[in-house]
């Protein structure tokens, strides 16, 4: 699974997702990307579900960029535990996107391919999502 090696704090505070991605907005190495319309959290579970999926639809030919990385801690608190004792362990790890993220990039492959293996990555995601090109689709 996805996770930091090694963090210089365990536990972080949830933050609020406001504004649009300033970073990793264009397509640096492939020919077609996913990109993210919505704010959100995308777990590790989902990041690996969806190169999964894209692999399986690439058949082994092309290149697959993962653009986001899980480095943000979640953390909860057992299930009918009292308030207070402190703040929970830390359950899984997220990438926090904001819209015009792109979130994976695929080159070497067909439009057709690549606008297939989107579509259904995009199933696999919290979020809404849209298919980019250089080319321009």
């Amino acid at each position: 699974m996805l996770a930091p090696k090694r963090v210089k704090y365990r536990k972080e505070q949830r933050g609020r997702m406001k504004g649009i991605a300033t970073r990793g907005a264009y397509l640096s190495f492939g020919d077609y990307g996913l990109k993210a319309m919505q704010p959100g959290w995308i777990t590790q579970r989902q990041i690996e579900a969806c190169r999964v999926t894209l692999s399986r639809m690439m058949k082994r030919e092309g290149k697959l960029w993962i653009r986001i990385f899980p480095s943000k801690p979640v953390s909860k608190k057992p299930a009918e535990t009292r308030m207070g004792s402190g703040k929970g362990i830390v359950e899984f790890w997220v990438a926090s996107v904001e819209p015009g993220r792109i979130l994976f990039e695929l080159g070497g492959v067909t439009r057709e391919i690549a606008e297939e293996a989107f579509k259904n990555a995009s199933h696999k995601l919290p979020i809404r999502t849209k298919v980019v090109s250089r080319i321009g689709l």
